[in-house]
């Protein structure tokens, strides 16, 4: 994977407040300090951002974290601007990002029927599905191996309902990604819309 094609442009806005005589106006000055990054940073402070302002991603998609080291809450930062913290969180209880990393651009995840990797499986590559049904699986998704790329499943279909993020690695059990449930009706990557390649999928029984 070449780290250049990654490219994302972060700023920080500095308030200060003048005083006029006998009225107290404040008056927000914007000074943006901007910086480029084309890798993971585990901590922005270290490049001299202790609140992010506004976000712009040129290329990516990008994963951002709450705290440093890529802990706390996630953000999907796909190709776009995001003016201000709360268009790109849905969280009004966090307005920290404090690390952020690239996301791969390959895309790969298997479905798993049962808790451990067992039962039915569907193995989807570089394609959005948005109706497990429609593919001829059911509803029920107990355990989850992603191998490539962030992908966010929706709890019904037509990416709509609770979400979660799944990031690589293994997921033995629903409880791992947040769920009380193992209820999943559609999945799709977190990937930069200019680039699409047609997908895949197979199912083994």
């Amino acid at each position: 994977m070449n780290e250049d094609w990654f490219v994302l442009s972060l700023s920080v806005d500095v308030s200060q407040k003048k005083q006029q005589s006998k009225v107290i106006a404040d008056q927000t000055q914007i000074n943006c300090s901007c910086s480029l990054l084309n890798g993971e940073c585990r901590n922005l402070c270290e490049k001299g951002f202790d609140r992010i302002g506004s976000i712009r991603v040129e290329c990516g998609p990008w994963v951002g974290y709450e705290q440093q080291s890529f802990t706390g809450e996630m953000f999907m930062l796909e190709k776009g601007e995001y003016p201000r913290w709360d268009t790109w969180s849905n969280s009004y209880r966090c307005d920290r990002f404090m690390s952020v990393r690239p996301d791969p651009q390959d895309h790969k995840i298997c479905l798993y029927e049962c808790m451990n990797f067992e039962g039915r499986k569907m193995e989807v590559c570089d394609e959005d599905i948005p109706s497990l049904w429609s593919y001829g699986f059911q509803d029920r998704v107990a355990s989850i191996q992603v191998t490539g790329g962030t992908w966010v499943g929706y709890q019904y279909p037509g990416y709509r309902g609770y979400q979660y993020v799944f990031e690589m690695g293994p997921y033995k059990h629903w409880n791992e990604w947040g769920a009380h449930h193992p209820q999943i009706q559609s999945i799709r990557r977190v990937r930069d819309m200019q680039t699409h390649r047609r997908g895949c999928f197979e199912m083994t029984a």
